[in-house]
C-alpha cells in the first residue's frame, strides 16, 4: 500500500534536551467555555495549539503511517464524561522537503471536546487535565515528538449526562493513503459478496418480483431495482456513519493489547463461519420482519432497507471488518461513502439485470462455487486478524511474513485444494486467477514488509539503496576509529523523520558520497524511540536537539564543530563538508557549530 507523507521539525540549539525544545516552537492553552452550558447540555472545551512560524506540526491523521500524529488526551475524572477530540481539517500541500503532499497544521489550531457530568454525579465545576503530543517541522529538520500538559476549570450544567467516563485520544495512528484503492477494494468486495449463497440465489427471484410489480415494463423494473439498491445504500451508509461517530472511543480502545487480541479472535471466529465450520443463523423474528415487504415502489425500497438482515450470515463478517476500519478512522463522511460504495458493489447485479431483465436466463446456476466464494472472504478475515495483532508480534519481520503466509495458503487452497468438481471450465479459469492474485498479494506483503522491517531493524535505508557501510554507533566503534586514525561521520536519525529519509534517498545515494564515505567510519544513531540509554547518552554528549543531525569527528575522536550540520542537504554542500572533514583538508575557521549550509 502506498502511503503519503507528513512533516516534522527540529529546533537547533547548542544545548538542552530534545523534550524541552518543543514548547519553544509549540505552545498549548486550554480554554473554558465562554458561558456555562444550558441544563442538559455538554460544555465544550477548546485546546488552542499555537505553532510559531515558519514551523508546522503533523495533522491528527498524517498521510504517512510512520509519522506520529498530533494527539489530545484527557485524564479521567470521576463522574465526568469527556467526548472525543475534534480536530479541524489540515492543510494538504507540497513542502520543499518531500515530493509528496503533506497534511500539516500551522499558525493557531483549535481542538474541541465536549465535557458533561454523568448521571447523578452532582458536579458543578471540574478541573480537567490532559496533554497534547506534537511533532513540528521547519521543512528541513525535525523535533522528536513531545507531550505538553494543560488544565482548565470547566463549569458543568445540571441535568442528565452520559453514563461512563471515556477519556479519548484524538485519533488512532493509521495512515490515510491509498484511498482510491480502498474504495475500489470495497466495491469489488461488495461485488464478490453478491456471489455468495445468501445473495446470488436471490437475484433472479428479486428481479422476477420486480417484473411482477411493474407488469413487465422494462423501465419500471429498472426503477424497482434502483429503489432496492438505494434502500441497501441507505442502510449500510447509516451503519458507516454510526461506526465513524465512535471513532474516538475506538481509537482509544485500540491502544490496549487485550482489545487488539480480542478483535483478532473475533475475526478468526467469523472466518471459521466462512469456511462452513459453523452456521450463523438470524433469529426468526428478524427474518419475518425483513421478509414482510409491501408492494409497489415503496415495497422495493423497504426490501432494500431490510435485506441486510436476510443476507447477514454471508456479508456480516465483511461488514464487521469494514465497520472496524471506519470506526478507527473516525470520519463520518468516509464511513458514509465507503458503505455506500459497498452497497453499490452488492447492487450492481440487481441494477444491470433490472435494466436488462431479459438476460436472467444467462445467469450461471447456483451451486457449490458460491461456497468457494465465501472462503475468499474467510482468508480476507484471517488477514485482517493478523493486521490487528501487528503491534503485538515480536520483531520487525514476523508481521509481514505471517500476513504473506496467510495469503499464500489462501492462494493454494482456493486454486488447487478446494477445486469444486463439476463447476465447469470457466470456474477453473476464475479459480486459478484468484489463486494467482493471492500469490501476488503474498509476495507484495512479504517484500514491502521486509523492506520496512529492515529499516526499523537499523540496517539503514541508505545502506541498502546507496551502498554506504553504515554501522550502529557505539563506544566500541568510536574507539576502533580512534585506533585506526580514521575520521567519523555520525548520522542522528529517526524513522518518523521525513528529512532523514530524503537524505537517504537523495544525498546518501549519490555515487560521489558513497565513494567518499569509504574514507570515513560511517555511524548511525537511531532516535526513533525514546529511552534507549546508548542513543540518549550520545544525543546528550553531542548536544543533538533534533534530526537529522550530522556530527564529524577527527581521527582523534574530537568533534569538528565547524562542520556540524542539520536538516536536509543536497549533494554538493554535503560533499564539501565531507571533504573538509578529511585530515588533509582541515575545516576553515569562522564557521559556527550547528549551522547547516
Amino acid at each position: 500500500m502506498k502511503i503519503a507523507l507528513a512533516l516534522i521539525l527540529v529546533f537547533l540549539a547548542p544545548a538542552g534536551s530534545a523534550g524541552a525544545a518543543g514548547p519553544d516552537v509549540v505552545s498549548i492553552r486550554a480554554l473554558a467555555p465562554a458561558r456555562p452550558p444550558a441544563p442538559g447540555e455538554a460544555a465544550t472545551v477548546a485546546i488552542e495549539i499555537a505553532v510559531t512560524p515558519p514551523y508546522h506540526i503533523n495533522s491528527d491523521r498524517p498521510l504517512e503511517a510512520y509519522l506520529v500524529p498530533t494527539r489530545v488526551e484527557f485524564e479521567p475524572v470521576p463522574g465526568v464524561v469527556v467526548g472525543p477530540a475534534r480536530f479541524p481539517d489540515p492543510e494538504v500541500k507540497h513542502l520543499p522537503v518531500s515530493d509528496s503532499p503533506m497534511a500539516v497544521y500551522s499558525g493557531k489550531v483549535t481542538v474541541t471536546a465536549d465535557v458533561s457530568a454523568s448521571g447523578g454525579a452532582g458536579r458543578e465545576r471540574v478541573l480537567l487535565k490532559g496533554r497534547v503530543r506534537t511533532q513540528a517541522c521547519d521543512g528541513r529538520s525535525c523535533h522528536p515528538p513531545v507531550w505538553q500538559p494543560f488544565e482548565v476549570e470547566v463549569a458543568l450544567a445540571p441535568g442528565r449526562g452520559a453514563a461512563a467516563v471515556i477519556p479519548v485520544p484524538a485519533s488512532a495512528d493509521f495512515g490515510t493513503e491509498g484511498i482510491v484503492m480502498t474504495f475500489l477494494l470495497v466495491f469489488l468486495g461488495g461485488l464478490g459478496l453478491a456471489l455468495t449463497p445468501c445473495i446470488y440465489p436471490m437475484i433472479p427471484i428479486t428481479i422476477t418480483y420486480f417484473g411482477g410489480q411493474s407488469g413487465g415494463r422494462k423501465g419500471s423494473v429498472a426503477l424497482h431495482a434502483l429503489l432496492y439498491v438505494l434502500g441497501m445504500a441507505v442502510t449500510y451508509s447509516v451503519l458507516g456513519v454510526g461506526a465513524a461517530l465512535t471513532g474516538g472511543m475506538f481509537g482509544a480502545a485500540l491502544q490496549y493489547p487485550p482489545v487488539l487480541l480480542a478483535l483478532a479472535l473475533v475475526m478468526v471466529f467469523l472466518a471459521l463461519g466462512m469456511f462452513d465450520l459453523y452456521e450463523l443463523r438470524i433469529p426468526a423474528p428478524l427474518m419475518r420482519l425483513a421478509g414482510g415487504s409491501r408492494g409497489g415502489f415503496a415495497g422495493s425500497l423497504l426490501m432494500g432497507l431490510t435485506v441486510g438482515v436476510v443476507v447477514a450470515p454471508c456479508i456480516g463478517p465483511f461488514v464487521l471488518g469494514l465497520l472496524t476500519y471506519v470506526g478507527n478512522r473516525g470520519s463520518a463522511l468516509l464511513g458514509f461513502f465507503l458503505f455506500f460504495t459497498l452497497a453499490l458493489g452488492l447492487g450492481v447485479p440487481f441494477l444491470l439485470l433490472g435494466i436488462f431483465s431479459g438476460s436472467l436466463h444467462r445467469l450461471p446456476r447456483s451451486g457449490a462455487w458460491m461456497v468457494w466464494v465465501r472462503k475468499i472472504f474467510g482468508f480476507v478475515l484471517l488477514a485482517l486478524a493478523v493486521w490487528f495483532v501487528k503491534q503485538l508480534l515480536p520483531g520487525p519481520f514476523l508481521y509481514p511474513l505471517t500476513l504473506a503466509l496467510v495469503l499464500l495458503l489462501g492462494g493454494i487452497y482456493l486454486a488447487w485444494i478446494d477445486t469444486v468438481p463439476g463447476a465447469g471450465k470457466t470456474f477453473a479459469v476464475v479459480r486459478n486467477l484468484v489463486g494467482a492474485l493471492f500469490f501476488a498479494a503474498a509476495l507484495f506483503a512479504a517484500a514491502t514488509g521486509i523492506e520496512a522491517g529492515l529499516e526499523r531493524a537499523g540496517t539503514g535505508r541508505g545502506e541498502r539503496a546507496a551502498g554506504i557501510s553504515w554501522r550502529p554507533c557505539s563506544e566500541e566503534a568510536l574507539e576502533q576509529a580512534r585506533r585506526e586514525g580514521k575520521p567519523v561521520l555520525i548520522d542522528f536519525f529517526a524513522d518518523w523523520c521525513v528529512p532523514c529519509r530524503e537524505m537517504d534517498e537523495k544525498t546518501f545515494s549519490l555515487p560521489e558520497v558513497i565513494a567518499l564515505s569509504r574514507r570515513f567510519v560511517m555511524l548511525k544513531v537511531d532516535l526513533t524511540e525514546a529511552g534507549d540509554p546508548l542513543a540518549e547518552n550520545l544525543r546528550s554528549r553531542y548536544g543533538v536537539q533534533g534530526v537529522p543531525t550530522y556530527v564529524f569527528l577527527d581521527p582523534r575522536g574530537e568533534e569538528i564543530a565547524a562542520l556540524r550540520g542539520a536538516g536536509f542537504e543536497t549533494g554538493p554542500p554535503f560533499l564539501d563538508r565531507m571533504k573538509r572533514a578529511l585530515p588533509s583538508a582541515p575545516a576553515p575557521a569562522g564557521a559556527q557549530t550547528g549551522t547547516a549550509e
